[in-house]
């Protein structure tokens, strides 16, 4: 089921009971390489196919295609939405869902700089004493979800997505590859470790954070290890995100709502 295509009676009638999926995305400089549109595209995919794998439980919203970018402005290419304002503007969304009557909300998040915001937009929500224990609303960022797969696993070469990386480029080789421009794809120019920072893949995460304009961290606005990706890794890759998310969404379907301990 598709919102956009729905009456409001039609979509009411379904607050009850169904999840709501509200893809997040973003338009943004993706190196030479990739279409500015590539986590838009990946995650729009991603909840179509879960959609119709659980027709009639899953309530499609329209993608947001717009995220938190401005880390990416150097390079140009790049619309986005300040983090501050990328916060209130899911609080505003979600809150507009929950006016409607629905109390299962996934919001599919395609685009690593929206987590932060949209965690703190949760925050903020729960804050709220009419909807801390009556809903369930949850961030779910598709690599993280799916684990291994995008976590170094074969037939993947590099440790883990980043961006414009080789799982970005090899979805993107597999989904729309008229939008991936491989003589162009090559690994960026970026600061030599220090032994803490994490530069996209090569430190492992040890609790420090340190946030940078892309510009400082990479030569290109790519990262990782694009010149690697396949097609072949592209599906392997859209498969196993796939059947994470389909698997989760019909878990949370289920999942109590309110209630005390």
């Amino acid at each position: 089921m598709r919102f956009a295509d729905l009456n409001y009676p039609s979509i009411r009638a379904l607050a009850e009971e169904a999840v709501v999926l509200l893809p997040l995305g973003a338009t943004e400089q993706h190196g030479p390489h990739l279409a500015v549109s590539t986590d838009t595209d990946i995650v729009t995919h991603l909840a179509g196919v879960a959609e119709a794998s659980l027709a009639g439980r899953v309530l499609l919203c329209p993608t947001l295609p717009i995220g938190s970018s401005h880390h990416h402005l150097s390079f140009g290419g790049t619309i986005s939405i300040n983090p501050a304002l990328y916060t209130q503007v899911i609080v505003d969304m979600v809150g507009t869902l929950l006016r409607s009557g629905f109390r299962r909300i996934v919001l599919l998040n395609g685009h690593g700089g929206n987590i932060t915001p949209v965690k703190q937009a949760l925050a903020m929500l729960s804050s709220d004493s009419e909807y801390a224990n009556a809903v369930n609303i949850a961030l779910v960022t598709y690599w993280e979800l799916a684990g291994k797969p995008f976590a170094g696993d074969a037939p993947m070469e590099s440790p883990a997505l980043s961006h414009a990386c080789e799982y970005e480029t090899s979805m993107m080789l597999h989904l729309f590859p008229g939008k991936v421009w491989m003589e162009k794809a090559e690994r960026a120019q970026r600061p030599a470790s220090n032994g803490y920072i994490p530069w996209e893949d090569d430190e492992p995460y040890r609790g420090v954070t340190l946030f940078k304009q892309t510009a400082f961290i990479s030569g290109n606005g790519s990262s990782g290890e694009p010149q690697k990706a396949t097609a072949e890794k592209g599906a392997h890759l859209i498969g196993k995100a796939t059947e994470a998310l389909v698997a989760f969404l019909d878990a949370f379907a289920g999942w109590e709502i309110g209630g005390r301990l």
